[in-house]
């Protein structure tokens, strides 16, 4: 059994995935308030993916980094090659946002996008 706390909204349901070969998914949740913390209980344990937010640094604005994030899930075991890819990245400003940053960060077909405005100087 494994437990974890839903993210999905902010209830924090507090979730207990147990693995049975009987349902569907192969897994029991308990715990969850609704269906997406069901789904996202069987995920956790079976495929866990998170949105990263970072920054890149920028050349040519009066701001040194700008935030970015990625337009989707990555799988979790890929965040610290996506880390590597961003912490390479250098911008030249103008910035807007949702400018593509990288197209396929670590090979995971999820862009990372810029979620600011940065002018040039």
């Amino acid at each position: 059994m494994r437990e974890v706390i839903c993210i999905i909204c902010p209830k924090g349901c507090h979730l207990k995935i147990e693995e049975n070969a009987s349902a569907e998914s192969g897994y029991t949740v308990s715990g969850a308030t609704c269906e997406r913390g069901i789904e996202y209980g069987i995920n956790e344990v079976t495929n866990p993916v998170r949105v990263l937010t970072s920054t890149v640094k920028v050349e040519g604005a009066d701001l040194i980094r700008c935030p970015v994030r990625t337009d989707g899930s990555v799988p979790k075991g890929k965040i610290f090659e996506c880390m590597d890819q961003i912490n390479d990245v250098t911008l030249h400003a103008p910035v807007k946002v949702g400018d593509v940053v990288i197209e396929d960060i670590a090979g995971t077909g999820v862009a990372l996008i810029a979620t600011r405005d940065v002018e040039a100087m």
